[in-house]
């Protein structure tokens, strides 16, 4: 029986997609001359991109914290003309984002049942990026009395998916990775890389995926699910 389940936070409990979505919205709405509505939805897919691009070069160790938000304003507001003449400024315009994104914060319609559910086990986080910014999206909430930890690659120095991190969750709760299980919407950096830790990997796949990770999902032995309601079955 798994005793320790640990959950991945953005886009696996928290919606960090929706509110992403409108933190890039609201970017638009500070232009002196916003796209056409009709223009609006591949903006905010090109934001999500940049996200991804930059938010990726972060972990890695390529660019610093706010390197990365500077990097994200610049590459975004290019296009309209908008050219940063100091890193301020880059900042002053990713305030467009965060107040958007701050003012979408909501977690998954299932996750308190979910949790609540779960209350014969110990939880936990862990969660790629820094520990201050993700603490304050799990208090504002509601999810901070579910966790018994909250561990953060800014302040252990790896990211998932380096089984250190996993390892360092595990002997933080003094719980053996055998009997611990991890959740997470992305197959390599999350399931896969809980897995070959010695955890349960699993992978929360919401919105159907590719054929093709399906099928490597099956042949790692990684089960997946599509809400977190099919996850209490998985724990033995």
């Amino acid at each position: 029986m798994i005793s320790l389940v640990l959950f991945d936070l953005d886009d696996t409990l928290f919606a960090h997609r929706e509110a992403v979505n409108e933190g890039a919205r609201s970017i638009l709405r500070g232009l002196d001359a916003p796209p056409h509505p009709d223009l609006e939805p591949g903006e905010v897919k090109r934001w999500t991109d940049l996200e991804e691009l930059h938010y990726t070069r972060y972990l890695t160790g390529e660019l610093d914290y706010l390197g990365q938000r500077r990097a994200r304003a610049r590459d975004f507001l290019e296009p309209y003309g908008v050219v940063f003449g100091a890193d301020s400024d880059a900042e002053s315009w990713f305030e467009f984002y965060l107040t958007g994104y701050r003012a979408a914060w909501a977690v998954h319609p299932e996750t308190f049942h979910v949790l609540e559910s779960l209350s014969d086990r110990r939880l936990g986080i862990i969660t790629n990026g820094e520990l201050d910014f993700q603490l304050a999206k799990i208090e504002a909430t509601g999810l901070t009395p579910f966790f018994e930890h909250v561990i953060a690659s800014g302040e252990v120095g790896v990211t998932k998916p380096d089984r250190r991190i996993f390892e360092t969750a595990c002997d933080l709760f003094g719980v053996a990775p055998a009997d611990a299980a991890y959740v997470g919407d992305r197959l390599h950096t999350d399931a896969i890389g809980a897995a070959q830790a010695g955890l349960r990997g699993i992978w929360l796949d919401r919105d159907g995926t590719t054929p093709s990770l399906r099928v490597e999902a099956d042949a790692a032995g990684i089960p997946d699910i599509t809400t977190l309601t099919e996850l209490p079955p998985l724990l033995g």
